[in-house]
């Protein structure tokens, strides 16, 4: 029981309804224009999730060898900085993890395309072991990305425009550019997750080599980029909800939006990074109280 527990907590349950937000918003557009299918949007779910566990699991190890994840380190203890896990097990889990990810995301393309497809099958088989890929090697390898700063465009790519857009296009087989807007929304909101967790460790990140966007621009800036990252994902949204503008009821997404601005207002208030943690939680669940709001408003009130 108490292994099952470690590797609960290696897998970071809190992290999984921000991935999976896109997927939401993704699904939305879709039935919007008139596709369902219960099977891809189940198998689209449980291959993020895989993806985000890798990603955990791979963090972990990663931040955990380079000696980044230390006794200094600000918010929840990692499984193997803590002890819980060993460096060859959770090596073990990253594999395990690496291999249900691509099995999940094959069935997926699968039930997608088939071979009716097959030039979209093999797009799309690039595209998830190319995120197989970034899932690692965000803090993994000899020279991880996510230590030169590179992490809030990966975000931005793979849980923004990959997650919605490609998501979306499992269903529909078409890209409407109007959908652009959502999913850069939600892309923005997450590289803003990040920019948080980097503002809250921008100390120990500094002193570990770990160059963020944060860590290369100083905390007061990073809280101005935070600023522009929030502020444009709105106007993003706003947009999209101009263009397709039926009624009130259309917009009920946009409510999700006060949890983030209270949340804005507390960070720009911020001194000491340290402060900066219980943030997070409030802006990845309303991301995805975002997404929930927007698949309830496109498909019942549009």
């Amino acid at each position: 029981m108490k292994k099952v527990k470690a590797w609960v907590y290696a897998a970071r349950l809190r992290t999984l309804p921000l991935s999976v937000s896109g997927i939401i918003v993704g699904t939305a557009l879709a039935k919007f224009k008139g596709y369902v299918d219960g099977e891809i949007f189940l198998l689209s779910l449980l291959t993020t999730v895989a993806f985000q566990i890798t990603s955990n699991f791979a963090n972990d190890y990663g931040d955990g060898t380079k000696g980044t994840d230390d006794g200094q380190r600000i918010g929840p203890k990692r499984a193997l900085q803590s002890g819980l896990l060993s460096k060859a097990s959770l090596k073990k889990g990253i594999a395990v993890a690496i291999s249900i990810s691509f099995i999940l995301a094959v069935l997926l393309i699968y039930k997608a395309f088939a071979f009716q497809y097959w030039i979209y099958f093999f797009v799309f088989l690039l595209l998830g072991i190319l995120c197989i890929w970034a899932a690692i090697y965000y803090t993994m390898g000899d020279s991880p990305y996510g230590y030169k700063g590179l992490g809030d465009v990966f975000v931005f790519l793979f849980f923004g425009l990959v997650s919605v857009l490609g998501s979306m296009f499992l269903y529909t087989k078409t890209i409407d550019p109007i959908s652009i807007l959502p999913a850069i929304s939600i892309g923005l909101l997450c590289v803003a997750v990040l920019n948080l967790n980097n503002l809250r460790d921008v100390i120990s990140d500094k002193i570990h080599g770990k160059y963020t966007l944060v860590v290369k621009m100083g905390f007061d800036k990073g809280k101005k980029y935070h600023t522009a990252l929030i502020g444009t994902a709105i106007l993003a949204i706003s947009l999209f909800g101009a263009l397709t503008y039926h009624s009130p009821q259309g917009l009920l997404y946009l409510l999700a939006f006060v949890p983030i601005l209270l949340h804005l207002r507390r960070v720009r208030a911020v001194k000491q990074p340290a402060e900066l943690d219980p943030e997070l939680k409030k802006l990845a669940i309303s991301t995805f109280l975002l997404a929930l709001l927007f698949y309830i408003s496109i498909n019942y009130f549009l």
